[in-house]
């Protein structure tokens, strides 16, 4: 599995830990060990400027996902085909602030935040109320398990 984690952000990031991350969630959706996943850390302004040019939203966002060749996980023990998935973008300082929100680190929100891309890469959604449910359920437990391996 290639995963590469770039810091762009000027926050410190634990990149090992967020490659070791994604491994294991891709791992556990079965997608193809040949596959490339990228994960970048960027400052509010970058995050701003993408969210107003492919979200058509004012200001900064958590994470943006920009799916690359549309993979989607394997079924039952069979492994998806090998492709890029593409880019899991990451903003530490709105990461930082929902983190205070939500009584955690900032490095958990932002693990939680990765584990969510990457499920956006993977095909999931969270537009209707069914999909929020299977999706945040997922995020959860692939989240916890990795959590508790640590």
């Amino acid at each position: 599995m290639s995963v590469e984690v770039n810091n762009e952000s000027g926050y410190e990031v634990d990149e090992a830990e967020f490659a070791a991350l994604a491994r294991f969630v891709l791992d556990a959706m079965f997608v193809h060990p040949q596959s490339e996943l990228s994960i970048v850390f960027v400052d509010t302004q970058v995050m701003s400027e993408l969210h107003v040019q492919w979200m058509d939203e004012p200001g900064p966002t958590d994470v943006l996902s920009f799916p690359m060749d549309e993979l989607r996980p394997g079924r039952d023990g069979e492994l998806a085909p090998a492709g890029t998935l593409g880019d899991v973008v990451l903003c530490p300082d709105v990461a930082a602030q929902q983190a205070v929100a939500a009584g955690h680190s900032t490095t958990e929100e932002m693990l939680l935040l990765t584990t969510h891309g990457i499920l956006h890469l993977l095909g999931y959604d969270h537009a209707e109320p069914e999909e929020e449910r299977e999706m945040f359920a997922l995020q959860r437990k692939l989240l916890l398990t990795f959590l508790a391996g640590r």
